[in-house]
């Protein structure tokens, strides 16, 4: 099964387009579990365990892991997450280099952490993604306009042709980059109607869409501009730290589930379907 029926599959399952982010801190995991050996692998499974009927895919951030020296943990989690759910993992690495180097950062996602998919750095051209869509079973999400503030001073530069640079991308992405049709593209939430634009080019591709929750992303509007295709709206802060005390992840569960049923609600007020097809 391909990382796109895996996504198709969940979606149908838990009536979810929730993508749920996995960024551990250990400063900021609750106090109780802190001092325990293996304290962000419990922290990180307990919230898998509250909300495996609610998500369409997880996607633990590489660095919140290496930042703790706790990359076995990574793998560990990730094997989990295979073990104990049909849920797919999304690892969000931002990788890009020249090809020889690409290639071994596409070893290390799906040979090494086990991940289902990976994110990109497209800066460097087809040679920082090709070895990662060689992994035809694999997805790729590349960056395209990203939900940061500092985002437009490179993404929205004009070309010659006149599109911004992360229409280009998404051009891209959705022709030369994408023939074994595993690609998808990452749009932020706080950016609706650079969605707009860049479904109108890309069709039915899927979208990653984080920057709900803490980073301020209106979930009605991005979902009235990026509806037509796969959608996939991600969150982490506003679901990992929801709670702090021992009901930690029930607190997460219940805004994983509260956002899940918000994704439904609008899509239906607004009569759209986020999900058409991720073949």
């Amino acid at each position: 099964m391909t990382f796109f029926q895996m996504v198709a599959s969940a979606e149908e399952r838990n009536n979810s387009h929730l993508c749920i982010g996995l960024d551990p801190k250990l400063s900021q995991v609750p106090q109780h579990i802190q001092n325990n050996q293996n304290a962000l692998f419990d922290f990180c499974t307990a919230i898998v365990d509250a909300t495996k009927d609610l998500a369409s895919c997880y996607k633990p951030q590489i660095a919140y892991f290496a930042a703790e020296d706790a990359c076995d943990v990574l793998k560990s989690l990730i094997g989990y997450i295979h073990e104990t759910t049909e849920i797919p993992v999304v690892l969000d690495a931002k990788r890009g280099d020249i090809d020889s180097t690409t290639e071994r950062y596409a070893a290390e996602a799906f040979e090494v952490y086990k991940a289902d998919a990976v994110t990109a750095n497209p800066y460097l051209g087809i040679d920082g993604i090709a070895p990662f869509t060689q992994y035809e079973n694999k997805g790729v999400f590349v960056l395209c306009k990203t939900s940061n503030a500092s985002a437009p001073q490179l993404q929205d530069c004009v070309l010659q042709n006149g599109r911004r640079l992360y229409e280009h991308v998404a051009e891209l992405a959705a022709t030369e980059w994408n023939g074994a049709g595993n690609v998808g593209l990452v749009v932020g939430a706080t950016m609706p109607e650079e969605a707009l634009a860049v479904r109108e080019i890309v069709g039915q591709m899927p979208l990653l869409i984080p920057g709900v929750g803490a980073q301020g992303g209106s979930l009605e509007r991005i979902i009235a501009a990026a509806a037509g295709g796969g959608i996939l709206i991600n969150s982490a802060r506003a679901i990992n730290y929801a709670g702090s005390g021992e009901d930690f992840a029930h607190r997460a569960r219940s805004a994983a589930k509260a956002l899940r049923d918000d994704i439904n609600e609008m899509a239906r007020q607004k009569n759209k379907q986020v999900f058409v097809s991720y073949s």
